[in-house]
């Protein structure tokens, strides 16, 4: 355990004086970014011990757990949740620097937050809810500034955000809720603002995932995703977001595991091991100069096509990649590029991530006593900013507050306030699919003309409905065809494409469950608040 005033054993390094020092191979090792895990075991811990004692990588990337979602991709293994993971995180990141003889980059996926990968932290909102926000930039930038001062605590250096890919397919199974939305414009501009507050603090960005992973219906994780656009058509679309943010200052950018025959001369080559797309297209047609990340390579869209240990390594900083996510045989993957690299090419991505170290390893130490932000304003004010009036008027939802109704609640769990929130002004009678079946629920209101109807979705992602039954998707479509309805979605807009809400007389979108979330969504139907934001996304669905 540390002692007060301390001096632990990467403090105040010279950088430029300890570059010289690095041998050739630990200059390949400091290329390597496995994975580390939260909940892991010690013996696994220990592992990745003399894995970084021993081959002097140059950094992390953390991950929940080995059966977490990102690394358990057929969800064979059961998520065992840890309370305490956020001290944990601490703890493993000073225990793996203590081993480490030139300081690790410390990295995570904290695209809302550390939540995205450590329970009981702050969470904001999906990128496609601050999507739906207009003309409040600064309060993205503040949600960038928020999770940065948490990576700083927990002693996180490098945040892999922001997701830059303009989410276009509805079906798309990774990134979807994840994106901004679907014009380029939004997304480059929500992109840059939340960059710019993690720079703030001092954390280092990562646009993902080039050249683009909107417009797919395949999860890169399991398969391989084809972009079949022309060069033009992705110039002027998915590379957009990306040129936006390489003109102002990102410091990374991570290449996914994309086909695109178009920009790889007609190659189904992964994006991520082309050497025409990262060394041709990113490097000299749009001409980024910064470090180029891998996305992780246990992913099967690569995995699955290297069979012998290393070999994925070698031919992934071959293409262009400076930094090997996720490298699942470092052993083999050094020595490998030792026997095919030229030294100058080794020198060069070395050069990227150690300048990379130089300006990220300042101020994430772990050991602040400051404890973590408290996101509740904030989210509040961007609860305000992105409710979204999709159908109908405030008139509509005005004289239906006003008059009789039943509200129906379509949920998986019991602990939402919507309503709650609303009983504070009337009364009126609710039932809940957690506690009734539809059929008890539709005799209830036979008689009743108009439903307030709240839906929760129990998934963001669109696979299975979203999660919503047969039996209920059958019975919201029933009411919205035959009652007076307003309907107030807390989850992914895109449910809305199961819908048929051609005669519902409202539609609002309030996009997230958080309780201040629902509580402006109830101060919104008694009138009392606006609908200040714009759907991000296109809809399958009609609505006139």
């Amino acid at each position: 355990m540390e002692k007060k005033g301390q001096v632990r054993r990467h403090d105040n390094m010279d950088y430029p004086t300890a570059k010289k020092t690095l041998t050739l191979k630990e200059k390949v090792g400091q290329l390597f970014m496995p994975a580390a895990f939260i909940n892991d075991s010690e013996e696994e811990i220990l592992k990745l011990h003399d894995l970084i004692a021993k081959h002097h990588i140059g950094g992390l990337c953390f991950f929940h757990s080995r059966a977490s979602a990102a690394t358990n991709y057929e969800g064979k293994k059961k998520v065992v949740y840890n309370k305490d993971s956020y001290n944990v995180l601490k703890s493993l990141i000073r225990r793996y620097q203590e081993v480490a003889k030139y300081p690790l980059l410390i990295s995570i996926d904290a695209e809302w937050g550390l939540a995205m990968r450590v329970e009981n932290t702050p969470q904001y909102p999906y990128a496609i809810t601050l999507g739906a926000i207009n003309d409040y930039d600064e309060d993205i930038t503040e949600v960038g500034r928020n999770i940065a001062f948490d990576c700083n605590q927990a002693g996180i250096h490098w945040n892999f955000a922001p997701v830059a890919d303009i989410n276009s397919n509805p079906e798309n199974p990774v990134i979807g809720y994840r994106s901004f939305g679907n014009d380029k414009f939004n997304v480059a501009r929500k992109s840059l603002a939340l960059a710019k507050g993690l720079q703030s603090e001092g954390i280092l960005t990562s646009a993902k995932h080039f050249p683009g992973h909107g417009d797919t219906a395949t999860d890169s994780h399991l398969g391989l995703p084809v972009i079949n656009k022309s060069k033009e058509e992705l110039f002027e679309n998915e590379l957009f977001t990306f040129n936006h943010l390489i003109q102002n200052g990102i410091e990374s950018i991570m290449v996914g595991h994309l086909a695109v025959p178009s920009l790889a001369d007609g190659s189904m080559e992964p994006s991520s091991i082309s050497k025409k797309i990262i060394k041709g297209v990113l490097r000299e047609e749009m001409g980024f100069q910064g470090l180029v990340v891998s996305d992780a390579l246990n992913m099967h869209a690569v995995s699955k096509m290297f069979p012998t240990k290393g070999e994925l390594e070698w031919v992934a900083f071959d293409a262009g990649n400076d930094v090997l996510c996720f490298a699942e045989h470092v052993a083999e993957g050094i020595e490998t590029i030792l026997q095919n690299a030229a030294e100058e090419q080794i020198e060069l991505s070395f050069e990227r991530i150690w300048k990379l170290k130089e300006k990220g390893i300042n101020k994430a130490t772990g050991n602040s006593k400051l404890g973590l932000l408290d996101p509740v304003a904030l989210n509040l004010r961007l609860a305000q900013h992105s409710l979204t009036l999709h159908k109908g008027s405030p008139k509509d939802i005005n004289s239906f507050a006003i008059n009789e109704f039943t509200a129906i609640e379509i949920a998986y769990e019991n602990n939402n306030s919507f309503f709650q929130f609303i009983k504070k002004d009337i009364e009126f009678d609710c039932f809940s699919t957690t506690e009734y079946k539809t059929e008890f629920i539709g005799k209830k209101v036979s008689d009743i003309q108009n439903v307030l109807i709240a839906l929760y979705p129990p998934m963001v992602k669109p696979q299975n409905n979203f999660g919503i039954s047969e039996e209920h998707l059958k019975f919201l479509k029933e009411i919205i065809e035959t009652k007076n309805v307003i309907l107030y979605l807390f989850g992914n807009p895109y449910v809305l494409n199961l819908l048929q809400i051609k005669k519902a007389m409202a539609v609002v979108l309030a996009y997230q469950n958080f309780e201040v979330f629902q509580q402006n969504a109830a101060q919104h139907f008694l009138g009392k608040v606006i609908a200040n934001g714009s759907l991000p996304i296109t809809l399958d669905e009609i609505i006139s």
